[in-house]
């Protein structure tokens, strides 16, 4: 068995996030084999990316597909952050199955936001005994994010739909009424916002509201990162992060 300190990555997309887990894999000593992030490296780097015993993808939803399929035909452990292609999920698990493959999905890795989803799905439950209660999502995040809403406010919003009889559908909206069944869901792209989601729930009487707020992206990098050893040491396993986690 491997010691961590042995293992070889590879990270696909070299963006904030690429930058931010290249510095917490360089700072505790890791070895990384490959940076790629267009198709010229992917060219170039190949060879190198083969020799890798986990990769992490943090890439933009264009291309996470693509990054996916060549990892599994090379049989390379994939870790995946990029949302936006959860459209094409089961062609991604199908190819995965048929190529024997690791890999591990999940809109968000903070150890902060699975907590804070336990606690949304177990409000949702409880909100299901008062009829006067209706929730609405909020996320809040930097200006370069290319998918609205995020991957995060969408597992939230099913958090809320897996435990709340009311709730079957989520909508995209600024500000315009949904239907009852529906859960409102606002995104906001301000500045470098790391990331800020917020669960209210409102009736003619109160509010309850539960924040995550995201100081940065460090949470995000060390738990893909310690998402990325637990692959290695569990093979062939398909999975989301909380499967890792529970």
């Amino acid at each position: 068995m491997k010691n961590k300190k042995e293992i070889r990555f590879a990270i696909l997309g070299y963006g904030k996030m690429g930058h931010q887990i290249e510095q917490q894999l360089r700072a505790a000593g890791h070895e990384i084999v490959a940076i790629i992030d267009n198709e010229e490296e992917w060219s170039s780097q190949r060879d190198s990316f083969r020799t890798a015993d986990v990769a992490i993808d943090f890439s933009m939803p264009s291309v996470a597909v693509s990054n996916m399929m060549r990892a599994f035909e090379c049989h390379v452990p994939i870790v995946v952050g990029t949302t936006g292609w959860y459209d094409r999920f089961d062609e991604v698990v199908a190819k995965a199955k048929a190529n024997d493959a690791s890999l591990v999905y999940g809109t968000n890795f903070s150890i902060g936001v699975y907590l804070f989803n336990r606690m949304n799905q177990w409000l949702a439950a409880e909100m299901s005994r008062y009829s006067q209660y209706g929730v609405q999502i909020d996320e809040t995040h930097h200006t370069a994010k290319k998918d609205a809403p995020s991957g995060t406010a969408i597992t939230l919003a099913q958090g809320i739909i897996g435990n709340h009889p009311t709730y079957d559908e989520w909508r995209l909206t600024q500000g315009e009424s949904v239907a009852p069944n529906e859960i409102p869901v606002v995104a906001h792209r301000v500045g470098e916002v790391a990331g800020i989601h917020q669960i209210r729930w409102s009736s003619p009487e109160d509010e309850i509201t539960i924040i995550h707020n995201a100081h940065g992206r460090q949470g995000f990098a060390a738990g893909a990162i310690r998402t990325a050893i637990w692959l290695v040491r569990h093979p062939k396993t398909i999975c989301s992060f909380s499967e890792t986690l529970d």
